[in-house]
């Protein structure tokens, strides 16, 4: 029976990392036989690093197997490298290892290219933050096989590994990277063994000052740390004994950069840090767990607002375990961890223990579990996939609020997550660049994501090297290459859904934009023509098209073009502009009439009289179905009035003898009488309101024939009076429009003059 104190081996391979078809009889012999195979290839070869390519290998399988990586998985960290000096390595490998280790020592090779590719174009400032981004799409288009993302993270580590042990400077690019994108990776993925040590390593190369001071520091406590730790540990493991509870207890070291962020995070000195030492506390279940806090507490004094039940409350990478801070028998405070084994297995190792399988025959296990075991798998790669996506929103700066959420409200359904997950594609440019796309996305919208201009000119893609149709859908992790020509635009039929050539929203977006700047432009050009006609017409060529426009309330020659072009705006609205109408005279009686037409074509009829020459008052515009009146004037025939006309009365106060009574003639619908009548609008002005008024009015089919506007100036801003004189063959149908013009937007009354 294990004693109370009793270690637990944390270097045991507690699981196997792998898919049930790479279960081989070689067991660790696979891994010997993948070294023996790979180390006279690479003999005398280095890393761009100076590392030696085989000791770098045994490194990297080191790593894999602290984590409890099964043989086949190690042997890859090998065969990665012997596939570099190969000509074929697919048809070498897969005899040799089998169908499953060829096609993951494949992405590693192609995840490990890409990234050195990357690598290669590094920029300063914004350049190095976008290069982050980069790398973390990377690992997110490989991560359909954990493997690959998991010997990227050992590679990493082993190549910290190698400056610190021979003592060269690391890159700072390279250091960063480890600290902003694997530790990360590793803390969400549970792997606390890598992510403790990439951090520290990194912190190393990037703040040696810091880490030295911190690193002295622990140095010269170390004895005392010691001494500390192993009393600590006997006097609790024997109490928890006392108490009858079964429990094994380990020293933690507190590793150096968690002390610098708790440091710089609280504002301490390296003194003040309370957990500098750490116990661990193994429990049989969950009940026990708490059993010991509370004789934990019972035993020791707790520090207040330094407990946290992640038991009850799970971090978003699912870690469970309880955290409490307690004044040891010497008055030095002292975290302790509680956590059962199943709880310890997942912190050491994360989701890489819920990933593989154990070590027990695959096969068997398959065969006697049925189709559940398929079910396990499958309930194991999607708690991968929350990881990753739940690590992406960390990277992108929005998981504050899920750390504080329920543990319900962050778990999502499985059909959630993975929709969540499938719903985009990450592919790469020739230039090592990510591209995030919608699943099912073409090398069209691929274009179009790089940049709008390739995708108008795209005209042929290939993935992965080869010549493929426009609309194929890609796949994550390929990489894809525009052929592109020199001018021209997108295919009609790109939009045709049936062919599949888009599927990205944004893309067709871009393409219908590109449509309809082309009508546009053609709608443009139109009327620009027409107004260029009518100016030489009207002998005013030298008036600018600019001044043209804002004198009618357009804020672009362009816009006045395109309102021409689409004819929404009469070609005379702009004749009355650029010919002004004379200015009336004073006397009512030489007052400039417009002569209508005989009876027969449907003008004024003077009532008793027969035909007669007559006009219509320009005072009052009369017009059908108008009251009327008419007054015979000297030499000009009967000028005919409205009855309510101002300057009628005047004139029948002086000769009423003159009055006589007129009447409208009859309608001839096929050559209707077009009368002029003047409309009044007051508004609050604004540029393009002249614009917008005659708009309205020429989409009601009135044809406006002057226009006059005059803008006083006070404290709102100013207020507008235009008139507009237009033709009309029923007086009566001028209301609707009228109404129409009172919902122009500042437009405070129109009316009838």
């Amino acid at each position: 029976m294990k004693t109370a104190a009793a270690a637990v081996d944390t270097t045991a391979p507690i699981v196997r990392l792998l898919d049930p078809h790479d279960a081989a009889p070689g067991g660790a012999d696979e891994v010997t036989r993948a070294r023996a195979f790979t180390a006279p290839l690479v003999i005398g070869r280095e890393l761009p690093t100076g590392e030696g390519v085989l000791a770098h290998a045994d490194g990297v399988a080191g790593v894999l197997a602290a984590i409890g990586a099964a043989p086949p998985f190690c042997a890859a960290a090998y065969l990665v490298h012997a596939a570099d000096e190969l000509g074929e390595p697919d048809a070498v490998l897969t005899p040799l290892f089998g169908a499953s280790q060829t096609a993951l020592v494949a992405h590693a090779r192609k995840l490990g290219a890409l990234q050195r590719a990357a690598q290669g174009a590094r920029l300063e400032g914004a350049g190095r933050a976008l290069q982050v981004e980069r790398v973390r799409k990377m690992l997110l288009a490989f991560s359909r096989d954990l493997r690959v993302v998991l010997l990227r993270l050992a590679s990493r580590l082993q190549t910290l590994r190698f400056f610190a042990a021979s003592k060269r400077p690391c890159p700072p690019d390279l250091a960063a990277e480890a600290m902003q994108v694997f530790a990360p990776l590793a803390n969400r993925l549970g792997i606390w063994q890598i992510k403790w040590e990439l951090e520290d390593l990194a912190f190393r190369f990037l703040d040696p000052v810091s880490y030295r001071s911190i690193a002295a520091s622990l140095d010269e406590t170390r004895a005392d740390r010691e001494a500390r730790v192993a009393a600590m540990r006997a006097s609790l493991a024997a109490d928890l004994a006392a108490h009858g509870l079964s429990v094994e207890v380990q020293g933690r070291p507190k590793h150096l950069y968690s002390i610098w962020k708790k440091m710089r995070r609280k504002h301490l000195g390296f003194a003040e840090v309370l957990d500098v030492i750490a116990l661990r506390v193994i429990a049989r279940d969950v009940a026990a767990c708490y059993a010991v806090l509370g004789r934990v507490h019972e035993r020791y004094r707790a520090i207040a607002g330094e407990l946290d039940d992640y038991i009850a409350r799970p971090k978003a990478n699912a870690y469970r375990s309880l955290h409490t801070v307690v004044e040891g028998d010497d008055g030095g405070a002292v975290e302790i961890q509680i956590r059962t084994a199943e709880m310890h297995e997942h912190a050491e190792y994360g989701v890489s223990a819920h990933w593989a399988y154990k070590e027990a025959d695959v096969a068997n296990a398959a065969v006697s579990a049925g189709g559940s075991f398929e079910a396990k798998v499958a309930q194991a790669r999607l708690v991968v996939l929350r990881q990753l996506l739940a690590w992406e929103r960390d990277l992108a700066g929005d998981d504050g609020a899920e750390e504080g959420a329920p543990a319900q409200d962050r778990a999502a359904p499985e059909a959630a997550a993975r929709a969540a997950f499938d719903d985009r594609i990450y592919v790469f440019t020739p230039q090592a660049t990510v591209v995030e796309l919608t699943a099912g996305a073409t090398p069209i919208d691929f274009a179009y994501a790089v940049h709008t201009d390739l995708g108008h000119r795209c005209r042929g893609a290939k993935v992965d090297g080869a010549i493929v149709p426009l609309n194929t859908p890609l796949q994550s992790g390929q990489m894809v290459e525009v052929t592109a020509a020199k001018a021209g635009g997108p295919s009609l039929d790109w939009l045709n859904p049936e062919l599949g050539y888009l599927q990205s929203a944004r893309s067709k977006a871009k393409v219908r934009s590109w449509f309809n700047a082309q009508a546009q432009a053609a709608t443009i050009a139109r009327g620009r023509e027409a107004v260029e006609k009518l100016l030489q017409r009207e002998g005013r060529t030298a008036l600018k098209h600019a001044e043209l426009a804002t004198r009618l309330g357009f804020r672009s020659a362009d816009a006045l073009f395109e309102v021409v072009g689409k004819d929404e705006l009469s070609l005379k609205s702009i004749e009355a502009l650029l010919r002004p109408a004379p200015a009336p005279k004073s006397d009512a009686d030489d007052i400039a009439f417009r002569p209508s037409r005989s009876p027969a074509g449907g003008g004024v009829l003077v009532v008793g009289v027969g035909s007669l020459l007559t006009t219509l008052a320009r005072c009052c515009r009369p017009a059908p179905p108008d009251a009327i009146a008419g007054y015979v004037t000297r030499g000009k025939g009967v000028a005919v009035h409205r009855v309510g006309c101002s300057n009628l009365r005047e004139l029948v106060g002086r000769s009423a003898e003159r009055v006589i009574d007129v009447a409208w003639g009859s309608v001839d619908a096929a050559h209707p009488v077009l009368y002029p009548v003047d409309v009044s609008v007051e508004a609050s002005d604004r540029a393009g309101l002249l614009r917008d008024v005659s708009e309205v009015l020429a989409k009601e089919k009135i044809n406006v024939t002057g226009v006059r506007s005059q803008s006083v100036r006070d404290g709102g801003g100013g207020t507008a009076f235009m008139t507009f004189t237009v033709e009309v063959a029923d007086a009566g149908k001028l209301a609707a429009a009228l109404a129409l013009v009172r919902r122009v937007p500042g437009v405070r009354s129109a009316r009838r003059r």
